[in-house]
């Protein structure tokens, strides 16, 4: 960090800290490279003069706005392949480490409206373009010869992709695919960059041939003119108008009518269509999640990172801001030193961790199953799958709450756009629906647990993420030994998920009975398979991230490791007592075990609260990455708001033209 005159409490409560901040950052990032590497690209994208706003975006326009972000979007994108390019790593094999490098880093607050073509469209064309495809498109689409976009999300539906109704019929005598969207509902809506940035698109839609459907499968499409940038013929595009965020992404519209494609535009790494139009199906239906897959991944590292940057914000203020007494003999304290104050921050911080570690077992999930899936092996991909969806959930939810949860802790000053708690809300606002909605999402793993009860019942062998549930096989519920040790509770999140499940699949059963069909008494039951698969869902966040704070132990030093022990049972017992309900009811915790269970999640706030501040400023986020007056490193929070307001439009004149114009007339009025 640059030296600066630093608030005075905020660097009282730096000097608190108990352990070495590099040590802690270095294993937050993931190494001594990626730490350099991170380092240095920040330095060097904060100093470049084409990122420096002279009045704040959020005065632009909708017009203004775009056009400022694409520029930027652009600028990045040619630097940080620069820079790669020097490093020998800007190749389809660094691609992730790339988009990281481009997207991960928040230069751009509104929303980069390059992202959707680095993390959709150029996966998708890994995931379901043909070798000969992938090298027509995929160079191009890394160098950003052509930009696209992933339009799947119609406007009159979403979630469902079987309901789609855009059109791809193929017309033999051509030897073309015929694109249509039938009806207003079959707009393409939502899809980022799609309004006025993109040239190409991915379009997924119901492949028609021979007169029969096979369903939804993907199409590369060129939506504008390569050098006019004007629509392409048959093509309606356009913006589909202001959101709550993202504003710099350019969401857009596509309807297509009579748009013919070659039929080898058909993506065929998967299915196949041949000249006399027969079809030539995949070897699994599942190999169509691979997309929506990674994204989820991703979703899931985002989110963490967006909850680390509210939670330092939120400390930060905290720890410079002083309201009441707790001793009316004495000053005004800390605010941070309110307990209540402490509940509210402590556990997001810990959370946070926790989803960061939950997302690198994740990705390292991800990255077997593709192994396996490229060696032809597709059994794990419905395991990835089920977990990726309820991890989206947990994710996003916590994350939208929990930013919420540090605006409200900032008090009124975290209402100001320039607090930057909007930003980080309406990503993981976003991100509840995108990809997914998310109580689709959860029935969507509900149903993959329920077919594992069902296994585990006839006695077949389960997947790894779900092989507990054969420990409770059987017709009555069990009641799980309850301690308050940290494997035993997380071990009591699978009693529950065990429990719970049993009891939906009785009930789907019981209403069958009554002459119900399947669908329906699943439908009837959709209550009880959500809270199954949500708390499945936080079981594997505990799970992954006690066995790496446990790994991160075997080689930290003492303090951190003090430190990280913390942390771990802080977001344990936080999780823990939010399903304390089910854990009476599922294990032997009696009313004295939940009342320890509550002291001993207030005597990790207390021992977290002199490392706080460090922890947060370990996360190693610059002030421009924050972009927030309350969060910044100085902590000088009244001298930075105060600036901020100075930006206004409105102060930069002493006397508004409306003051002649309506103000004074209305004063003068006899009216």
């Amino acid at each position: 960090m640059p030296a600066q005159v630093v608030n005075k409490d905020l660097q009282n409560e730096r000097n608190k800290c108990t352990f070495n901040q590099e040590e802690f950052t270095l294993w937050w990032v993931g190494g001594e490279e990626q730490l350099k590497e991170k380092r240095s690209r920040e330095t060097y994208f904060e100093s470049q003069p084409e990122f420096q706003d002279k009045v704040p975006l959020h005065f632009a326009s909708h017009q203004e706005l775009y056009e400022e972000t694409i520029r930027k979007a652009t600028v990045i994108f040619s630097k940080v392949k620069k820079l790669l390019t020097d490093q020998g790593k800007y190749d389809a094999k660094n691609y992730v480490h790339f988009m990281e490098a481009l997207l991960g880093s928040g230069f751009i607050k509104e929303g980069n409206p390059l992202g959707i073509h680095f993390s959709m469209f150029v996966p998708a064309i890994m995931g379901h373009a043909s070798p000969e495809q992938q090298e027509q498109y995929l160079g191009k689409a890394l160098n950003c010869e052509i930009i696209g976009s992933y339009a799947q999300t119609e406007l009159g539906h979403g979630t469902f992709l079987r309901g789609l109704e855009t059109t791809a019929t193929f017309d033999p005598q051509t030897d073309e695919f015929v694109i249509n969207s039938p009806t207003l509902t079959s707009y393409k809506w939502w899809p980022g960059a799609l309004a006025q940035t993109v040239n190409h698109c991915v379009v997924m839609a119901q492949l028609y041939s021979n007169g029969k459907c096979y369903g939804i499968h993907p199409f590369m499409v060129q939506v504008r003119d390569s050098e006019t940038h004007m629509p392409m013929p048959g093509i309606d595009i356009g913006d589909i108008g202001d959101k709550m965020g993202y504003k710099g992404v350019n969401n857009g519209y596509l309807g297509l009518k009579n748009v013919r494609i070659p039929r080898s535009s058909m993506m065929m790494k998967n299915a196949k269509l041949m000249r006399d139009g027969t079809y030539v199906k995949p070897s699994s239906s599942v190999l169509a999640y691979g997309t929506m897959v990674f994204v989820r991944v991703i979703i899931v590292r985002n989110m963490a990172q967006s909850l680390a940057k509210a939670a330092t914000i939120a400390v930060r203020y905290s720890s410079v801001r002083r309201q009441s007494h707790i001793n009316p003999e004495l000053p005004e304290v800390q605010v941070i030193d309110h307990v209540t104050q402490q509940a509210k921050l402590f556990p997001l911080v810990a959370k946070a961790i926790a989803l960061k570690l939950t997302s690198d077992n994740l990705w390292q999930m991800y990255e077997r199953t593709t192994s396996d899936l490229n060696s032809g092996s597709l059994d794990r991909l419905p395991e990835l799958h089920a977990i990726a969806c309820c991890l989206k959930v947990v994710s996003t939810s916590d994350t939208a709450t929990g930013v919420e949860v540090c605006r409200l802790a900032c008090g009124g000053h975290g209402y100001l756009t320039c607090a930057n708690f909007l930003n980080y809300y309406s990503l993981a606002s976003a991100a509840s629906t995108y990809e997914g909605e998310n109580t689709v999402l959860l029935l969507q793993t509900a149903r993959f647990l329920v077919k594992m009860w069902n296994q585990a019942v006839q006695g077949k062998p389960l997947m790894p993420t779900v092989s507990y549930l054969q420990n409770y096989v059987g017709k009555q519920v069990q009641q799980f030994p309850w301690s308050d040790s940290v494997p035993v509770i997380i071990s009591a999140f699978q009693a529950v998920v065990a429990n719970k499940l049993r009891l939906a699949c009785q009930r789907i059963e019981q209403r069958k009975s009554k002459g119900f069909t399947p669908e329906e008494a699943t439908n009837f039951t959709g209550l009880e398979l959500t809270q199954v698969a949500e708390v499945h869902g936080r079981w594997f966040v505990l799970q992954s991230a006690y066995e790496m704070f446990e790994k991160a132990c075997q080689k930290a030093t003492t303090p951190l490791i003090s430190v990280m022990q913390n942390l771990c049972k802080l977001v344990v017992y936080d999780e823990a007592l939010r399903i304390r309900g089910d854990l009476l009811r599922f294990t032997t915790m009696t009313e004295t075990d939940l009342v320890k269970l509550e002291q001993n999640y207030e005597a990790c706030l207390m021992v977290l609260r002199p490392n706080a501040v460090g922890i947060v400023d370990a996360f190693d986020y610059p002030d421009f990455v924050l972009g927030s007056a309350l969060g910044a490193y100085d902590g000088n929070v009244y001298e930075r708001l105060f600036a901020e307001a100075m930006k206004s439009p409105l102060n930069q004149e002493p006397v508004n033209k409306t003051f002649e114009l309506y103000l004074k007339p209305l004063m003068k009025s006899r009216l």
